[in-house]
């Protein structure tokens, strides 16, 4: 049995933290990860996203990242 996500609930999680390297998105600690949290629309995602870039601007190492949640959560169209 398979259970589809509300079409207006879109969930996002926003997180981030140091990288290894600037060339890939491999973190240095994953145990100090900053989970910014868990938006229910791009838009909430997209703004929390980047007021924590803005705010780590000068830590070229730090990055953060939009997860789309509910493209994980929805199954797949037949």
């Amino acid at each position: 049995m398979t259970t589809a996500i509300d079409s207006d609930q879109k969930l996002h999680l926003v997180f981030g933290g140091e990288l290894q390297d600037l060339d890939g998105i491999r973190f240095r600690d994953i145990a100090n990860l900053d989970i910014v949290g868990i938006f229910p629309d791009y838009a909430s995602a997209q703004a929390a996203w980047r007021a924590k870039a803005q705010a780590t601007v000068d830590s070229a190492q730090t990055r953060y990242f939009v997860v789309h949640l509910h493209r994980l959560l929805e199954p797949p169209a037949p």
